[in-house]
Order: structure tokens, then C-alpha cells, then sequence
């Protein structure tokens, strides 16, 4: 049951990620402004998103999920508002940092919380909780696109301020009365990691952060520009947002099915698999832009890339302590959503400077190989410390 509140929590409180990808085409019309001034919008809020992740996941270590999640909800609800009442761009974009900040225990910090509730199935558990995210990515872009063309992109922000603060203020209540006396975690008794890399806390979060950094610029372009992307082509924002709905749709499916990957291979393996197939999925958006063929690449793109982030949380949940698990899960967390973020504002500055997104594409790749070899040098590196840990007998 709490597995379930979580995830219509995460479904309803991600809506801050996808609602300013709908509304960058009418915004930049509006205020006469780039499409890398715009931008910015999205890349205040991955970082309002990634820092509140950390300072919720730092809140939720020591008190609990619930006064995080109470938080949150309270920067949701007020920051949609203002932002419907933002009169010009450097508001709106502003304001889209406090959005990110409402959004942010709704995903690295309940994940964590999740990964307590099970053993046995842990990397199933947390790849649910986070599958909510992708759940907003289906579910909220057509519902926005509607609120925009119909009642204008500031009526409906302050719809989603108003109804989703009631909403996941609910939840959250239901949520406390299924915790009971579990609200507040004592690590005391924890198991010991599953998985011994021989490295620090800090440095295995440092490299776990480049990593994640690296996969999200590559994952932003689709994401974040898709949108725009199909309004420059000719076919329309409202092609480009079912082109995200399905995206995202997909990414649902390949988000639970990375937790049962995750249950029998580990989530170093699972990120690598993750991370190879998103690099090929983006190299075809390099070389086909009919509109059947974004279609395709795009719910390839979602089918492939879903699981990689939460793979970082299954990661640090396998190779750190759990007293640590929320606030380190919300540090690589936070890395993502900068890459998330950063790439999100390079592409659309790439756009700018070439009049195309090809340069883009091609610029998320290369990020994307970084990624794949910091995983694999981690992999290595388990592999030589379990031979050791086994004795002369291991390569035997």
C-alpha cells in the first residue's frame, strides 16, 4: 500500500518536469525571447529539483519522508501560482526554481524511503517509486497542451498549483497513517553493503555523479527539446507532446523492468545495459526525422533510457551505508538533474547557434560514452575486489 501512495505521490508532484517542456513554444512567443533564454526555465528547475533533493533526502535521513514531502508540497502549490502570474520572462524562469525545489521529494528521497520497505525486492521497489516520474511524463504533457490552448498556459499553471498540492497533501496524510511508528528509520541493525568496490563514500559518490551527469545531458535533448523539435519540423507542438507522452509511456515499462534486472543482475550491470541502449537509440535520431520514424525512435529512446537513473539509487543502496542512503541518493540524484539541466540549456544554445538540433544530438552521444565508461571501470573494479576477497581459488 505504501509502494502504491508513493507512486501516485511521484506521479502527480513530477508534473512541475514536463508541464514547462509543453509551454516553451507559447512562452518564447509570448515574451519574444530565444529558445535558449526559455530554456532556462527548465534548467532552474532541474536544479531546484536536485538541490531540494538533497536538503529533503538530508531532511528524511533524520526525521522522515513525511515532513520532506510536507515541504515540497507547499513550494508545488505556491511557485505553479506565481508562475501564472508572471509577468515577465526572468519571473517565470525564476519562479521555475522554486517549482523544481516543490518537485523534489517526490523522487531521490522516496526512492530511498522505498528501499527500506524490501529486501528481496528492492530494485523492483525503488524502480516503481521512480516510475512515477515517467507516469507524469505520459500523463501530463497532453493534459497541459489542453490547459494551454484552451483556458492559456497561466490559468493552468495555477490549476496545477491548486489541485496538486490538494491531491499529494492527501496522499501524504494517507501515507503517514500507513508508516505508523516506521516514519522515523533506525539504522542501528542495518545489514552491511552487498557490494564492496574498495572506495570511499565520497569518492564512489563523486564518480556515481559524473556518471549521472553524463547520461542525463545525453537523455535531456530528446526529453526537453522533442517538443520543439517537432514544431520546427512542421508537424505541430501537439505531435511533439504525444511524441513525449509515449516517450514516457515507454520509459514506465523499461523503469519496472530495470528493478527486476536490477533484483538478479545488480544495478552497476543494469545502468550499463541502460546506458548502451540509449546511445544507440540516440544515434538514430542523428540520421531519421520523418514523422513515423520520431514516433518509433521515440518510444525506442523511452524503452531504452528508463531505467538508468534509478539504477543510481539501487547502486548506492548496494555499495553504501543505509543511514546515508537518502541524502547520498539525493547528492547523485541532484548530478543528474545538473546534467539533466545543463543539457537541457546546451541544446537549446546549440539550436540557437546552427538552426538545427543535429549538433545536439550528436553533442549527447559523446556524453553518453562517458557515462558508459565510468560504469564499466566500476564493474572492473568490483569484479578484481570480489577475486581478492575469494582467494587464490576464485579464477578457478
Amino acid at each position: 500500500m505504501r509502494l502504491v501512495i508513493a507512486l501516485l505521490i511521484g506521479s502527480i508532484g513530477a508534473v512541475g518536469m514536463w508541464a514547462v517542456v509543453v509551454v516553451i513554444p507559447v512562452v518564447q512567443a509570448e515574451f519574444g525571447a530565444t529558445r535558449g533564454a526559455v530554456s532556462l526555465a527548465f534548467t532552474l528547475m532541474m536544479f531546484g529539483f536536485g538541490l531540494g533533493g538533497v536538503i529533503t533526502g538530508r531532511i528524511t535521513d533524520r526525521v522522515g519522508i513525511v515532513p520532506a514531502m510536507a515541504i515540497s508540497i507547499a513550494f508545488l502549490g505556491v511557485a505553479n501560482v506565481l508562475a501564472g502570474l508572471s509577468t515577465m520572462l526572468w519571473q517565470f524562469v525564476a519562479v521555475y526554481f522554486l517549482i523544481g525545489l516543490g518537485t523534489s521529494a517526490t523522487f531521490a528521497p522516496l526512492m530511498a524511503e522505498a528501499s527500506h520497505w524490501f529486501e528481496r525486492y528492492r530494485g523492483l521497489a525503488v524502480t516503481i517509486v521512480a516510475s512515477g516520474n515517467y507516469v507524469a511524463g505520459a500523463m501530463w504533457p497532453p493534459i497541459v497542451n489542453f490547459g494551454t490552448e484552451t483556458i492559456g498556459w497561466r490559468m493552468t499553471h495555477i490549476g496545477i498549483g491548486i489541485v496538486c498540492a490538494s491531491l499529494m497533501a492527501i496522499l501524504v496524510l494517507l501515507l503517514r497513517a500507513q508508516m505508523g511508528d516506521d516514519q522515523v528509520r533506525n539504522h542501528a541493525n542495518a545489514p552491511p553493503p552487498r557490494v564492496d568496490l574498495n572506495l570511499s563514500t565520497n569518492t564512489l559518490t563523486v564518480l556515481l555523479s559524473i556518471g549521472s551527469i553524463s547520461c542525463c545531458v545525453a537523455m535531456s535533448m530528446p526529453q526537453v527539446h522533442i517538443v520543439a523539435y517537432c514544431g520546427d519540423l512542421g508537424y505541430g507542438v501537439a505531435r511533439g507532446a504525444e511524441m513525449l507522452s509515449l516517450m514516457m509511456a515507454c520509459g514506465i515499462v523499461s523503469r519496472i523492468g530495470s528493478g527486476f534486472l536490477a533484483d538478479k543482475v545488480g544495478g552497476m550491470r543494469t545502468l550499463l545495459i541502460g546506458s548502451i541502449a540509449q546511445c544507440f537509440a540516440l544515434v538514430f535520431y542523428l540520421f531519421f526525422d520523418g514523422l513515423t520514424s520520431l514516433y518509433l525512435i521515440s518510444a525506442m529512446f523511452g524503452l531504452f533510457q528508463g531505467g538508468i537513473v534509478p539504477s543510481y539509487a539501487i547502486i548506492v543502496r548496494e555499495a553504501m551505508p543505509a543511514s546515508q542512503a537518502a541524502t547520498r541518493v539525493g547528492i547523485v540524484i541532484f548530478a543528474s538533474v545538473f546534467g539533466m539541466s545543463f543539457g537541457g540549456w546546451i541544446s537549446g544554445v546549440i539550436f540557437d547557434a546552427t538552426g538545427s538540433y543535429a549538433a545536439a544530438f550528436a553533442n549527447g552521444v559523446a556524453w553518453n560514452a562517458l557515462n558508459i565508461a565510468i560504469v564499466v571501470m566500476l564493474l572492473i573494479r568490483a569484479r578484481m575486489n570480489s577475486a581478492k576477497a575469494a582467494g587464490p581459488g576464485f579464477a578457478t
